[in-house]
């Protein structure tokens, strides 16, 4: 066993763990995020994706004890204040979801792509996010979700 500690959504946690324990289980099984969603435990559909120290990463490629010292953010942890964050909103105003499985990765990996490249087009936004998938929705929805948190952040004035 070793002994770990990371923030998870901004709370801090210790504890011990197995060596070989993927941090996607650490979340799930041990600290009760059930936000962060088990599909292939094979990084090939991304519906683990959460942010370790601001980088979008699937948590299934990642051990428990590599997050060691880490800031840890899951789709639980993105409101503000109670608030849905934008993506989360988008995707409920624009239907980018239909039986829920993917996405929180798919709002992970959205609100990384958005931040590393805030005016990516169509294309972009597919290409984007190609390692996430989704089986009910054919992606037109979740795309539209992202253009719209990029028209919404085009219309607020940034803070000065």
């Amino acid at each position: 066993m070793r002994r770990i500690q990371m923030t998870v959504d901004g709370k801090a946690h210790v504890a011990e763990v197995e060596p070989r324990l993927l941090l996607l289980h650490h979340l799930r099984e041990n600290l009760g995020i059930g936000g962060v969603h088990t599909g292939c435990n094979t990084t090939s559909c991304g519906a683990c994706t959460i942010h370790i120290d601001g980088e979008s990463v699937k948590s299934c490629t990642v051990l428990a004890v590599q997050a060691d010292g880490a800031n840890v953010t899951t789709v639980q942890g993105i409101r503000d204040n109670g608030l849905w964050h934008p993506m989360q909103q988008a995707f409920h105003e624009a239907h980018g979801l239909q039986c829920g499985y993917c996405t929180p990765g798919m709002i992970m990996a959205s609100i990384s792509l958005l931040e590393e490249k805030p005016d990516a087009n169509e294309a972009e936004i597919r290409e984007g996010l190609e390692g996430n998938l989704c089986r009910c929705t054919g992606y037109e929805n979740i795309v539209k979700a992202v253009q719209l948190v990029q028209k919404h952040s085009a219309a607020t004035p940034a803070a000065s």
